[in-house]
């Protein structure tokens, strides 16, 4: 008698109302976004490494000559493009796996995000050198003319418009850990 005292019973099973299921719906389907862009990352990563083989094979016979280096500046500027895109996406995907469904333990502190404004901030960071290695590849294969000021003009307004936005959401994340701050303090 004593050890059916000691044993609970089952808990009844938890119905969920259809609000709670479209949440959970609404999970899963973030938990396809994260798998899906951590796949794009993980093929442009194994692309880079593949490609890298191949330029740097094909590179050993010209060696010296300079349209061969040439050749192997621009491949060696867009591999870092893809690389900054593949972080990107890497970046993307752990970001959301944070928000929305659980931190991932073990990570490096720079890629701990703990609010959605922590993502912006990392994405800008990102897309802002990617735009600059953009420049950087266009300007090594530059023929001359003026389309190189419009680009570099171009781009000089996003990264502005872009470093605007940081200044804005980091203005704003600071007061709101302010705030947070003051309220701490108060208890």
């Amino acid at each position: 008698m004593r050890y059916a005292r000691e044993m609970s019973l089952p808990e009844a099973p938890k119905r969920y109302t259809p609000m709670t299921r479209a949440f959970r719906l609404g999970l899963f389907v973030v938990e396809l976004g994260v798998l899906s862009s951590f796949a794009f990352a993980l093929m442009l990563f194994i692309s880079s490494v593949v490609q890298t083989f191949v330029t740097l094979r094909n590179a050993i016979s010209g060696l010296g000559d300079e349209e061969s280096s040439q050749k192997l500046l621009v491949s060696a500027i867009e591999q870092a493009d893809t690389l900054l895109v593949a972080t990107a996406l890497l970046i993307i995907s752990l970001g959301l796996q944070s928000l929305f469904i659980g931190r991932i333990e073990g990570l490096p502190n720079w890629l701990n995000i703990r609010t959605f404004d922590d993502l912006k901030g990392k994405l800008l960071s990102v897309i802002v050198v990617a735009l600059a290695v953009k420049f950087f590849s266009f300007a090594s294969e530059w023929k001359g003319g003026m389309d190189i000021l419009l680009l570099g003009g171009t781009i000089a307004l996003v990264i502005l418009a872009l470093a605007v936005y940081g200044g804005v959401l980091e203005r704003s994340s600071g007061k709101y850990k302010s705030e947070e701050q003051d309220d701490a303090r108060e208890e």
